[in-house]
């Protein structure tokens, strides 16, 4: 395999580890060099790639597995907490402060969830896997991913109503 068609394959969907290992590690930093160590151990075993059915979900999974084994490691201690700013060019001043306030109350919300809703929830509502795929990456019964997706989703509501009722900024 060469460096192009390493790229053409990995390229689309860099991205999504690079937020998943950031959702799992919560640093900007960490989950950039977890997603640089995945690419270079996919890069390692390219010769290995074309017997993959699927090179997103496999390299989907060494990276919940890399970003879990970083946080068991004693190394977790270490790691920064760092929230990244969220802003869109076109809303007023005031419009960006309340989504970003936004965001960042759903971010802290998911990080409080139990591991598995919040692997599940970022899958398939900020990733877009369909539940299949959830299943085989997680190697999961259909009913327990869903299960745990609606649990997450119920309480991410419920935190957010909280929130609201309660005016808490």
């Amino acid at each position: 395999m060469t460096q192009s068609e390493f790229l053409e394959t990995v390229m689309p969907f860099k991205d999504k580890l690079y937020r998943l290992a950031k959702r799992l590690l919560i640093s900007s930093e960490e989950a950039e060099d977890a997603t640089q160590e995945i690419l270079m151990k996919l890069w390692a075993g390219k010769k290995r790639m074309k017997t993959y059915k699927n090179v997103e979900a496999f390299a989907m999974t060494m990276t919940k597995n890399f970003c879990l084994d970083r946080l068991k490691s004693k190394q977790s201690g270490n790691l920064k907490l760092v929230h990244s700013n969220y802003a869109d060019g076109q809303a007023s001043l005031q419009k960006q402060l309340e989504v970003r306030d936004s965001v960042n109350w759903v971010e802290r919300i998911m990080d409080e969830l139990p591991e598995q809703q919040r692997m599940i929830l970022q899958l398939r509502d900020v990733e877009s896997y369909e539940y299949e795929e959830i299943e085989k990456l997680l190697d999961m019964k259909p009913t327990a991913v869903r299960v745990n997706l609606s649990r997450a989703r119920k309480a991410v509501r419920e935190k957010l109503l909280e929130k609201h009722r309660h005016g808490i900024g």
